[in-house]
């Protein structure tokens, strides 16, 4: 590697695509620093998928509860402590952060605690303090809430305050409509808040396939979540008694906390020399190519900075395959087409390749395979709890284009299924696919008479 500067890799962020990158990198013998001034895993980590998931769990209780007393058991519910879901999350994401730190630490990296600025190609500094040249530099600074600028939004709270709030809310509000908000939305309503979601739209998840977008709208209508659809907040109010919203279409919301769940934007605060300049895209995040190169020579570029599905398991390979493209050579471009998701509201979504509406803008003909039924877990209880599966086919070469799911385990079993649908896998492959039974998975490789 070149002596010619302090390091071969500088990376500033230390989240998931910035902490593979800098691993990678060292492994394959670079002088790599990282620099991050919060804190070590990201957004997922700490504020993100893994506190959520905790809190999506603690939020099955009540369901559980009433489950497990149609097979006969007997419970007696004492109460719910916030103070120890929140402390017990807190202590794992310490526990996680120290992992972070040891990983980089073990692979020779270099960490630096403090804010990382970049001064120029080829040069960052730390705190504006101490300045280090580096043949590449990586930007994996991540994402950062975005708050809409209406009338007293500072007396509204962000989602990622959520995970460290004092005390749990009796009422609240969550403002917005995408996966964030209604994860957020249906985690409080099962932890008892009595929850408001407050979305312009008509349907939740724009941009997730229709079918569920209709099916988890209703199911989060019904398992009581108060949703106050095809409206926004156009102020809020602080008062002595709580937080008082005014909306379009609907009547004054007085509530106890606003949680803003408005989507994210990528976190450029104080990153660049007021001297150098970013290319953008119209979204607003960092423009890059192919290779993540931005438009600033030795400057990259991963994760929720730049366009492309805001997932973890996006920057993490996003940072492993520019480490290997920088210190091992020539890489396949990576596959951005059957990325699997989920979704970790109540019910749960799980979700691979094309909407019904993707499918029909590209291909001639598509047939449609659509099952909705009660699972067999729920039948002895009085619970109304229902799955949705949907498979979206090209009719002319037989190929899977979308799997879509809505229920218990979602995220779980399309994983599976991804990695079938990645291979190419046909309809006529899942049909000749044995089911396990009894299960919920089974019912996409037994869905034979196309719905559309």
């Amino acid at each position: 590697m070149s002596k010619t500067f302090d390091f071969d890799l500088i990376v500033i962020g230390a989240g998931s695509g910035g902490v593979r990158a800098a691993r990678f990198a060292a492994n394959l013998g670079a002088r790599v620093a990282i620099i991050e001034n919060r804190f070590f895993g990201g957004t997922c980590v700490n504020v993100g998928c893994v506190p959520k998931k905790m809190f999506s769990y603690a939020a099955e209780a009540s369901t559980v509860t009433e489950l497990f007393a149609s097979f006969g058991h007997r419970f007696e519910h004492n109460g719910f402590s916030w103070e120890t879901l929140r402390d017990n999350k807190t202590r794992e994401i310490k526990r996680l952060n120290g992992i972070y730190q040891r990983l980089l630490t073990n692979a020779g990296v270099t960490i630096f605690n403090g804010h990382g600025r970049l001064l120029a190609p080829h040069q960052v500094s730390v705190d504006d303090e101490k300045t280090y040249s580096a043949k590449h530099i990586l930007l994996a600074t991540g994402g950062k809430p975005y708050v809409p600028s209406i009338e007293g939004y500072e007396n509204g709270l962000v989602s990622d305050d959520l995970f460290y709030l004092p005390s749990l809310p009796k009422k609240a509000a969550v403002i917005g409509g995408g996966y964030i908000a209604t994860e957020f939305a249906t985690i409080l309503n099962g932890l008892g808040v009595e929850t408001y979601q407050v979305y312009r739209g008509n349907l939740l998840l724009r941009g997730f396939d229709q079918d569920v977008r209709n099916f988890i709208t209703h199911h989060v209508q019904s398992g009581g979540v108060n949703l106050l659809l095809n409206s926004q907040v156009k102020s809020i109010e602080k008062r002595s008694d709580g937080k008082l919203l005014h909306l379009e279409n609907q009547q004054p919301l007085l509530v106890d906390e606003v949680i803003f769940a408005t989507g994210r934007v990528p976190n450029l605060d104080n990153l660049l020399n007021h001297e150098l300049e970013l290319a953008l895209t119209p979204s607003g995040k960092v423009h890059v190519d192919s290779s993540f190169n931005t438009s600033i020579e030795s400057v990259f570029a991963v994760g929720d900075l730049i366009e492309g599905p805001e997932l973890t398991p996006v920057a993490l390979e996003e940072g492993m395959w520019l480490a290997r493209h920088l210190f091992q050579g020539a890489q396949k471009p990576i596959s951005y087409e059957m990325i699997p998701t989920a979704v970790f509201s109540h019910p749960c979504i799980g979700t691979v390749g094309l909407t019904e509406q993707e499918a029909r803008e590209r291909y001639n003909k598509i047939d449609i395979y659509r099952s909705e039924f009660r699972p067999l877990r729920y039948t002895l209880s009085e619970l109304q709890t229902r799955t949705l599966m949907k498979l979206v086919v090209d009719a002319e070469t037989d190929k899977v284009l979308g799997l879509h799911m809505v229920g218990d385990d979602a995220g779980e079993i399309t994983q599976g299924f991804a990695v079938a649908m990645v291979m190419g896998a046909t309809k006529a492959d899942f049909d000749a696919t044995i089911g396990i039974h009894p299960t919920s998975a089974e019912e996409f490789v037994t869905m034979r008479t196309p719905a559309e």
